[in-house]
């Protein structure tokens, strides 16, 4: 139990902070620094006993100090403490994943007979740790003018830049030149990451996040399945103390200024815009209210949150208009039991579960120009459904100090997400096939044909149940302190199962119709052209023709179990110096829909090291390194895309026009070219489809850095990092080397239809799979020499020069970085951010080994100057000011085309025909395909926005109300982010939109709050 005195003191200081709802938090998550915990460290006289209390809760703990006079209070929740030593008394700060240093031989200011040293309000030097790391604070993340997004909290740290405005809706974060798929998500220690495609994770309400750490590199060996950045949430917690209060959040949309549309540089096309957007519209209001406090004093301790929303949008595109409504709300309890002193147990539950209302209208097609858009908008809607998402998150931790030290921890999680169900299944329209038209360009779609309307492109198996994730993991750990060095050591197992519900074509087929510019196209990109190559053909000019898809996916379930153990030692070599030694054991396993893996590695060992060297000794200049190797799993989508049965068939056919009720074409005739089939209705064999000899995924990373205290406001620290991934992990969907490699060997039967259409392999490497080489019907094992398939090692760098700095004080608080980063490579990563492909590991990239031939170069998130400037200034007590600015060079351009097919035989040629041009091949000026490199064609231009918040708190409402507004991008800078990188509308078709607008910088918009603490 806390002293009055001290409870009296800490909750004056505490209550004026929105963090005074979290000071109780229990310990939670995995292992310490990836658990929502932290440590209090120190020195005082050899052999003294010292106390740590929480007032808010009557957590205490008394150890006895080594010979040395060294100690350590590890697996802390979060929260403010007072120690006590050799008759003094501090004040400390526990931040989740860092140590607070406490210090018994300074002066300190005595308040009320109690001497307290007080907690800075942002991340001090700690010198326990080797970490790369940021913690922003309730109190911050209030006070600042950020969006009320986790991806938004992390873009504010060091080497950290937003992805594609095409993935994960737009809003995640690249760390260290990675890819956005190749992060993870944690909530009180529990991994939430979407591991299907890992660009999403588990929501919860934001006002309900005590804490956010923010990694960007150098974690220690309890962390694993990441080559980017880790994200940790701590939740808030009760206390003692009875706390209620609620905000509402609003984003109106007069708020809002108005997006900005692209033309159409196409002067034969029917629709003037080539991106609609001004028109779009965005309304948000979301509510909170949260109680907390004990159930049992100092022992049983709650907090609740339940969270409200009425969001809308409305948003055009060029044939419909979609608006949406989201009602559903979220909520999130948290239990803490302090069982007693030395045992404690928490309890998470978050429900996230929404559905969205779509309605889809469209536009009066009979109205010229723009005015199309304007006509008749709204007027009833031709699709109505519901989209589904999210589902439950439970955790339970137990957290024993079972002597002085020795520390234990166990922990369970559950998580279950439905992924985008639609509802109904069974839409209206569904039944008829999806069609539609092209303008002459091919690049835009001209107008949607038949009953279908539009908007139904497939329909799902309504046999089997929405695709859902389901996650069940259980970690122990344990730290073991023993003289001069801290032992910490467990094993964790999770096994994530992903559901995917079958799917074919709408209609059960897809139609597209064509025309070739006729010979009175004089002018533009067909000028002086004899037509179109399609499917291998000539069509010549004038011609209308059509392509027909049938398309079908099974449905099954699929399996990952992903396992670890680790073991690390911080060895404090001297009083100066810390060195870390840590060994990390990854081992993954991946099974297909009959529970028979197909990918199935043994432990792969991930070192870890680091130093920490406290250079003065009293931790005002730090200098600090570490190097280590990290691996990332395969993620379900590439079971259910590897092992699935998934089949394409394409046919393209003379017609003369279309049924208007059904989309079927009239006049169909003679077929162009051969039927393309990619893929098959008969699942492959599970252990053909990824070479026995698959490495996985990994990256090596070293960073040397240093912090210096410059006086009792700023901080400076310098970071210099390098990573590179040694070995990377895709597929590839080429048969042709099989066969010539047959031939080569005498392999005069071999049966080519037993190579799967695309199998799993480390690029560059030779790959080892089970093919019929006697073509009698049974397989075997060969290896193909990497030289048949003529791909390049997956090659990605990232090298950066950071300086980071922070201000602190009474009035005026300031953090801020600037980066010089370089990310080379053949490869973006998990996902392709030009082709906006969402297939992590199965990207096109490594798909045939002319998609490789001019790929080395800057990837899309190379960014090479960052600077960001966020901070607080306190004019009054009761007036605020914030601002957050971001200013970024551009990210690189390319030009993508369609691959060269001459001398390409079959069944290769027929695969690659249907590609879309997505390569680095490109038609020049003249009509001449020629090879481009990566990155070649410059780069978007610099950006800057800065962000700017104003708060009002009364004194008369006793500073428990809070008035504040935001303004995003301030100055409604609309610099272009995004431009069309494709050069050819169809194959030797130049487009005439190549290096048009896509995307532009998000418009200005505003947010007001209110909020209420008591």
């Amino acid at each position: 139990m806390a002293t009055p005195v001290v409870r009296d003191l800490l909750s004056r200081k505490i209550k004026r902070s929105a963090l005074s709802i979290a000071l109780g938090m229990c310990v939670v998550g995995g292992v310490q620094a990836q658990s929502a915990v932290g440590s209090i460290f120190g020195s005082v006289q050899p052999n003294a006993s010292i106390t740590i209390q929480n007032p808010q809760t009557g957590l205490s703990r008394t150890i006895t100090a080594g010979s040395d006079g060294r100690f350590t209070f590890s697996q802390l929740p979060t929260g403010k403490y007072v120690v006590t030593a050799d008759g003094q008394t501090r004040e400390v700060e526990v931040k989740i994943g860092s140590g607070s240093q406490v210090s018994f031989a300074s002066d300190a200011t005595n308040l009320d007979g109690v001497t307290v040293r007080g907690a800075r309000a942002f991340n001090p030097i700690d010198v326990s740790s080797v970490e790369s790391t940021s913690v922003f604070t309730a109190d911050q993340l209030i006070s600042l003018p950020v969006a009320s997004d986790v991806s938004s909290v992390a873009l504010l740290a060091p080497g950290t830049v937003r992805g594609d405005s095409g993935l994960g809706a737009g809003n995640l974060a690249s760390f260290g030149g990675s890819s956005v798929a190749e992060n993870g998500y944690y909530i009180n220690g529990f991994d939430v990451t979407n591991m299907r495609t890992f660009l999403s994770f588990a929501n919860m309400p934001f006002q309900a996040i005590a804490q956010q750490q923010v990694k960007t590199g150098g974690y220690g060996a309890e962390y694993g399945r990441s080559l980017g950045g880790i994200i940790s949430i701590v939740t808030k917690s009760g206390s003692n103390d009875w706390h209620f209060g609620g905000s509402v959040e609003y984003t109106p949309q007069w708020g809002r200024s108005a997006g900005k549309d692209v033309r159409e540089r196409d002067p034969d096309a029917a629709d003037p815009l080539y991106v609609y957007r001004s028109d779009n519209e965005s309304d948000s209001t979301i509510y909170s209210a949260y109680a907390s406090g004990p159930i049992i004093k100092d022992r049983l301790f709650f907090f609740a949150m339940a969270e409200g929303r009425n969001e809308t949008t409305d948003t055009f595109g060029a044939l419909t208009s979609t608006a949406t409504k989201n009602t559903d709300p979220q909520g999130l309890v948290k239990l803490d039991w302090y069982i007693n002193d030395s045992n404690l147990l928490e309890f998470t539950g978050i429900y996230n579960k929404n559905k969205t209302r779509y309605n889809t209208y469209e536009y009066n097609l009979t109205a010229d120009g723009e005015n199309r858009y304007n006509v008749g908008r709204h007027e009833a809607p031709i699709e109505q459904y519901d989209i589904e998402n999210g589902g439950k998150v439970g955790i339970l931790k137990y957290t024993g100090y079972l002597t002085d030290s020795f520390t234990v921890s166990g922990q369970y999680g559950y998580l279950s997400n439905t992924i985008d169900s639609r509802l109904p299944a069974n839409p209206v329209g569904g039944e008829c096939p999806w069609a539609y038209s092209f303008g002459l360009t091919t690049s835009v779609v001209d107008r949607y044909i038949g009953c279908n309307p539009g908007t139904i492109s497939t329909v799902a198996d309504l046999n089997a149940e929405p695709d859902e994730d389901i996650r069940k993991a259980y970690r122990i750990d344990a730290e073991w302190v023993l003289g001069d060095h801290r032992l910490r050591f467990g094993v964790d197992q999770e096994e994530y199962e992903s559901s995917h519900r079958g799917r074919t074509y709408a209609g059960g087929i897809n139609w597209a119709y064509y025309l070739v510019p006729g010979n009175s196209v004089a002018t533009g990109a067909y000028a002086g052209q004899p037509g179109r190559t399609v499917n291998g053909q000539l069509v010549p000019r004038g011609a209308r023709y059509a392509r027909s898809r049938v398309y079908q996916t099974s449905s099954s379930s699929y399996e990952n179990t992903n396992s670890a153990f680790y073991l690390e030692d911080n060895w404090q070599v001297t009083d100066n110096f810390l060195a870390s030694i840590g060994l990390r054991g990854e081992k993954f396993e991946n099974k297909n829909g009959d529970g028979v893996a197909w990918v199935e590695s043994d432990y792969k060992l991930a070192p870890r090291l680091g130093f920490s060297w406290d250079v003065v000794g009293d931790a005002s200049f730090k200098v600090f390194g570490t190097a280590g190797r990290y691996y990332i799993p395969v993620a379900t989508n590439s079971s259910i895309r590897a092992t699935g049965a998934e089949s394409t068939t394409s046919n393209w056919y003379y017609v003369t026009g279309w049924n208007e009720s059904d989309g079927t074409p009239t006049g169909q005739g003679a077929q162009i070219g051969q039927t393309q089939v990619n893929g098959s209705l008969v699942a492959p064999n599970p252990a053909s489809v990824a070479s026995t000899t698959l490495s996985p995924m990994y990256q090596d990373e070293i960073i040397l850095g240093t912090q210096v205290q410059l006086n009792e406001n700023w901080m400076l620290g310098a970071r210099l990092t390098r990573r590179e991934v040694k070995s990377g992990m895709d597929d590839t969907c080429t048969t042709n080397p099989w066969i010539d490699w047959a031939n080569d060997n005498g392999y005069t039967n071999f049966d080519p239809d037993s190579v799967p259409s695309c199998y799993f392999l480390n690029p560059g490497s030779d790959v080892t799979l089970n093919v019929d080489l006697d073509g009698d019907g049974t397989v075997e094992l060969a290896t193909l020499p990497a030289s048949y398939l003529g791909l390049p090692e997956y090659r990605r760098n990232y090298t950066a020069l950071e300086f980071f700095w922070e201000r602190t004080g009474e009035k005026f608080n300031l953090q801020g970085s600037y980066i010089f980063a370089r990310t080379r490579g053949n490869v973006e990563g998990y996902v392709n951010s030009t082709l906006e492909q969402e297939d992590p590991g199965l990207t096109q990239d490594f798909d045939h080994r002319l998609f490789t031939d001019g790929t080395y170069g800057p990837t899309p998130n190379d960014r090479q100057h960052t600077l960001k400037l966020f901070g607080v200034y306190t004019i009054t007590p009761e007036w605020q000011l914030g601002g957050n600015l971001i200013v970024q060079s551009g990210r690189p351009i390319n030009c993508q085309g369609y691959i060269p097919l001459e001398g390409i035989e079959q069944p290769d040629l027929g695969n690659l025909t249907p590609y879309s041009g997505s390569s680095f091949y490109c038609l020049n000026d003249d009509g001449t395909r020629v090879l481009g490199q990566r990155g070649d064609q410059g780069r978007t231009p610099w950006t800057w926005t800065f962000d700017l918040t104003a708060a009002y708190v009364p004194n008369w409402a006793d500073n428990k109300l809070r008035f504040k507004m935001d303004v995003f991008n301030l100055f409604n800078n609309d610099r272009v982010t995004e431009y069309n990188e494709f050069k050819e509308a169809s194959r030797d078709v130049i487009s005439p939109n190549y290096m048009n607008d896509v995307n532009y910088q998000s418009p200005r918009s505003l947010r007001l709050t209110v909020r209420y603490d008591f």
